[in-house]
């Protein structure tokens, strides 16, 4: 599994030096940001501590002397990729809120938006199936599987940043990989075909056809949702077909305005109430039918989307 890498693995010589002038290296910098953002996007699953953690990195190499560095593009990744494994650690010490219930923030665009460069940099082969995923891991696993598999760093360079041995840090990844590998659904069909489930599956919700539902979905579908503080009470993980049916039902009698988008790459609905994003479903497809669906009621995280007023009154009934 590979992401949009920067080059991580070469060795030739930077061209900015202890000395530098500031205004190369924040050249320097800005070319890699896109990067370095998909690095901590991936290891963190939040973009305000993905910004955050890039933020760091820029810090760091401004006071840095960066004379003898070989691969500043390699540096970077490696601060960013301790940075996060810090801010993971610290996470986990003072998380309250169920895991397993918690949907990772997801980076959202419009179907006819084309392909922006950010949403690009950020979902190439993660979806938020896998991000819950990564959830799981220790921080040492996840920074051992998303720096090797993701972005090809090599295992001597990651064992310097979880200070373990080479051999010890390619156990980690390969711990990593196997719950990845068990957890991650078989391949879906393209795009066009994964909207026309997705739409099928509205269309049933919203005209209460239970068999149609059952069609679109797999017998050991799950469907998880995060509420947030505000809307705690809603956050659960509910399994099988016939349960997700009912929950899917229930939602349609509270019809909402709805709009189709792109989550990570994948089908999605946003419900809007006031002009202001209320529900966020996003469906995980293999084959021909739904195995997952993330749905965000998160309202603090959910104002942050990344849409316009305009994008948002396309929302129809």
């Amino acid at each position: 599994m590979t992401g949009a890498g920067a080059g991580a693995g070469t060795t030739t010589r930077t061209d900015v030096g202890a000395g530098a002038d500031k205004e190369l290296l924040a050249r320097r910098f800005e070319a890699d940001r896109g990067h370095l953002r998909a690095v901590a996007y991936r290891m963190l699953g939040s973009l305000g501590e993905a910004e955050d953690a890039v933020q760091e990195a820029w810090f760091k190499l401004s006071r840095a002397d960066i004379s003898a560095v070989e691969n500043l593009s390699g540096w970077l990744t490696t601060v960013v990729g301790r940075v996060c494994l810090d801010m993971l650690r610290s996470r986990g010490s003072r998380r309250e809120d169920p895991l397993e219930y918690y949907v990772p923030d997801p980076v959202v665009r419009l179907p006819d938006a084309g392909d922006p460069e950010r949403a690009a940099e950020l979902t190439e082969s993660v979806g938020l199936a896998l991000l819950v995923v990564l959830e799981t891991l220790s921080p040492a696993e996840r920074l051992a599987f998303v720096l090797h598999d993701m972005f090809a760093v090599s295992f001597d360079e990651i064992a310097r940043i979880v200070d373990r041995t080479p051999a010890a840090t390619r156990q980690l990844a390969s711990r990593a990989r196997r719950r990845v590998q068990d957890a991650s659904p078989a391949p879906g069909p393209d795009a066009r075909r994964q909207r026309e489930i997705a739409d099928a599956f509205l269309a049933a919700a919203n005209g209460g056809d239970f068999e149609g539902l059952l069609a679109v979905l797999d017998p050991d579908v799950v469907l998880r949702a995060d509420g947030g503080r505000v809307l705690a009470a809603a956050s659960k993980v509910v399994r099988g077909a016939e349960a997700v049916i009912s929950q899917a039902l229930l939602y349609a009698k509270f019809r909402q305005a709805v709009m189709p988008v792109v989550v990570n790459g994948a089908p999605a609905f946003l419900s809007v109430v006031d002009g202001r994003p209320a529900v966020l479903m996003a469906f995980t497809v293999a084959g021909d039918r739904i195995v997952g669906l993330q749905v965000l009621a998160d309202a603090e995280r959910l104002a942050t989307l990344d849409l316009s007023a305009e994008d948002l009154a396309r929302a129809t009934f």
